[in-house]
């Protein structure tokens, strides 16, 4: 490897997504010395999210409105045997955002507080160094670099570059597969799908998993579908196993004709019971590196910008001289995202994992019947955003927990 290059900062934060962004951002804003460094040299590339999220969250982050490619009103469930079930509320529900452009914003806000920015440099090792830590990194010319810091943060994802895997004997994870394309069609077939997120849903369409479809800007939309399974060591397929299912998928949505303008995919592996490791020494981790992802809809965005946010005034304290106070963070984070944020996890392995035959596909469209009966649109938000799920009382819940 080439020479090393030295660099001092307060913290070091790995990883540019929703969760490590937010952190970086918030940090800078305090003043604090913050490196922000992201594996990819662009971050609109490996745009792997759906990206949909409830209206409340654009204020709730401060977002700004370019970073919305479209509003939905509406839900479209596809259900086995070819059913299907629709909601709509007069006013918007929500978001698809531009993940790629959500990225790029972040690390910009960053470095316009007074943060720096490092692409194209992946983290390769830390450890400490007396009082503070030493992290090697590399950059796309090969050349290494190291950094010295007060903290480092891992914002690695599912990856947790740094702060390492979980003990499996613990709380084993689960993965989930996934699989998205970017298309480009005629607008007068786009809007049978705007306004509205649509999910194709049993055995037939995903076993274990589920299929979407969400519009972006005028004659575009987001297709994709995820696998949920136990994690399986040595078990690694690429997102390129699920292309079968992508075709299939395609074509039954009559989109056979469109135009393939980007194809992306990753995993997600998140922990049931969400008690991985938050700190090793002067090691932080956050995001998908701790669970905050919500394997039951495959949401992250939310959770992931929730983990950091939260860790900016902790982090400021241990910097003053008062690292104790980090050690309420994670008690912090659970308390924020609630009990039901924990329930979901455990519904996620429940409902998905055993989504792999007809049995299963029948409770499912029972479920379904049952919810186009008793439910709004809006109520079907606080169900897969919020997790409302005791609003729904013994009907649901049974299924959801598998006992029928």
């Amino acid at each position: 490897m080439s020479p090393v290059g030295q660099l001092r900062c307060q913290v070091l934060v790995v990883g540019c997504g929703p969760a490590g962004g937010e952190l970086a951002r918030g940090l800078a804003r305090h003043q604090v010395d913050v490196l922000l460094v992201d594996r990819l040299p662009d971050l609109r590339r490996a745009a792997f999210s759906s990206a949909a999220m409830p209206i409340g969250a654009i204020e709730q982050f401060g977002l700004p409105a370019e970073l919305v490619a479209s509003r939905w009103n509406g839900w479209q469930l596809h259900g086995p045997a070819g059913g299907r079930w629709r909601w709509q509320a007069e006013r918007p529900l929500g978001v698809v955002l531009d993940f790629g452009a959500l990225r790029q914003w972040l690390a910009a806000e960053c470095v316009g507080w007074g943060g720096s920015l490092r692409l194209a440099t992946q983290a390769l090792a830390c450890g400490p160094d007396q009082e503070r830590m030493v992290t090697k990194l590399r950059q796309a010319d090969g050349r290494s670099l190291e950094v010295t810091s007060d903290w480092v943060v891992d914002a690695s994802g599912q990856q947790r570059s740094l702060i390492g895997e979980p003990a499996p004997e613990a709380d084993p994870l689960v993965c989930g597969l996934g699989a998205e394309w970017l298309i480009e069609i005629p607008l007068s077939t786009w809007q049978h799908w705007s306004e509205r997120l649509s999910f194709f849903l049993g055995s037939d369409w995903m076993p274990q998993g589920y299929g979407w479809v969400f519009p972006m800007e005028p004659g575009r939309l987001k297709l994709g579908v995820c696998r949920l399974e136990g994690e399986k060591p040595g078990s690694r397929p690429g997102a390129s196993a699920l292309g079968p299912w992508m075709e299939r998928l395609l074509q039954r949505c009559g989109l056979e004709e469109a135009r393939v303008i980007d194809r992306h995919g990753g995993r997600i592996r998140s922990s049931v019971g969400r008690r991985d490791r938050h700190r090793r020494g002067r090691l932080l981790a956050l995001g998908d590196g701790i669970s905050t992802a919500n394997l039951l809809g495959g949401e992250g965005i939310r959770h992931a910008m929730t983990s950091g946010r939260l860790l900016v005034d902790p982090l400021r304290q241990a910097l003053a001289g008062s690292p104790a106070r980090l050690n309420g963070y994670p008690a912090r984070l659970r308390q924020e995202l609630g009990w039901r944020w924990g329930l979901s996890g455990r519904l996620a392995r429940r409902t998905w994992l055993g989504l792999v035959d007809q049995r299963a596909d029948r409770r499912l469209e029972r479920l379904l019947r049952g919810l186009q009966q008793t439910s709004r649109a809006e109520d079907l938000s606080a169900l897969l955003f919020d997790y409302r799920f005791e609003r729904y009382g013994l009907k649901a819940l049974p299924y959801l927990l598998g006992w029928r």
